[in-house]
């Protein structure tokens, strides 16, 4: 299941992004980063603010934080802000896209740079375990729709022009990377959408985000789409962890529905999970509550 917002919360929703963050990387890294935490004060401060203030997308913030008002916090709340997180198990090299926990992994010179983003629609999917590389980068980019998209619109009584001109208005933003043949990592002319399934498939960042790849990344950089709800690390003080995020939903009936998905765990995902260390009800609690937050499964016993 994903979170959807109907079109008047979007319009609650603010501009603004921080710095990308960039952390230090080896063969031996396994988490990175640091929770914080935000008090709402009096006013009306939105979540997607708060995400966007401290690089995350609002399914993460939500992920975090189920009982604050996804929509406007009640003054008072203290919310998590979940940015610490275990890297994914993938080939650390290039972009790394692992959409269920809607963020973008650069690796680069002994770095990563974790970015939050968009993806497709259920039923317009960006792409899933998928290799490719970056073909080509547009500054100004221009729009095509295509024959289905303008069906699409057509039948809400919306008419799109055969080509949208480039500029702030453009759906595509001000910068993109093109992957493969069909799809592109992309700014947005919107305020909403980053941690949400909003797009037609390709990857959308906020616009200072798509900026900062499009003058760091070379054309030719390997791209890695995956799926992991589930990541998993032990590390070099043999402490584990495991790191849950709400699965994609594979439809739109999915997509609609309330009911919890599967996690459908990979054979490797099980066998690390069954180490005789993990407290298997600290275990069956991160498997249910999906936080998007690394817990710790072998606690010291006293």
């Amino acid at each position: 299941m994903a979170l959807r917002l109907p079109a008047f919360v979007l319009a609650l929703c603010l501009a603004g992004s921080a710095a990308a963050h960039t952390y230090p990387v080896d063969e031996t890294t396994a988490l990175v980063g640091a929770e914080d935490t935000y008090l709402i004060g009096e006013g009306t401060t939105t979540l997607e603010y708060v995400a966007a203030h401290y690089q995350l997308g609002l399914s993460n913030m939500i992920e975090a934080n189920p009982k604050a008002d996804p929509i406007v916090p009640l003054s008072g709340t203290r919310l998590i802000i979940p940015n610490r997180l275990i890297l994914p198990d993938a080939r650390r090299e290039g972009i790394v896209v692992n959409s269920p926990e809607m963020r973008l992994y650069y690796y680069h010179d002994g770095v990563v740079d974790v970015l939050p983003i968009g993806i497709g629609e259920a039923g317009k999917d960006t792409p899933l375990n998928w290799t490719t590389k970056v073909e080509r980068k547009r500054a100004n980019p221009t729009w095509t729709p295509t024959a289905k998209m303008h069906a699409e619109y057509r039948a809400r009584g919306e008419y799109l022009p055969a080509v949208w001109p480039a500029g702030p208005d453009n759906p595509m933003g001000l910068f993109a990377l093109y992957v493969g043949r069909l799809f592109a990592i992309h700014g947005t002319n919107a305020d909403f959408g980053i941690g949400l399934r909003v797009s037609h498939g390709c990857v959308r960042l906020r616009n200072a985000d798509i900026e900062y790849l499009f003058n760091a990344v070379p054309v030719g950089t390997r791209v890695q789409f995956i799926n992991q709800p589930v990541k998993y690390a032990r590390d070099t003080l043999g402490n584990i962890y495991i790191e849950v995020h709400q699965p994609l939903s594979a439809n739109e009936s999915e997509f609609e529905s309330d009911a919890v998905l599967p996690l459908n765990l990979s054979e490797e995902a099980e066998e690390f999970l069954s180490a005789p260390e993990i407290d298997r009800e600290i275990l069956a609690r991160a498997l249910s509550e999906r936080s998007g937050r690394p817990v710790l499964l072998n606690p010291p016993r006293l």
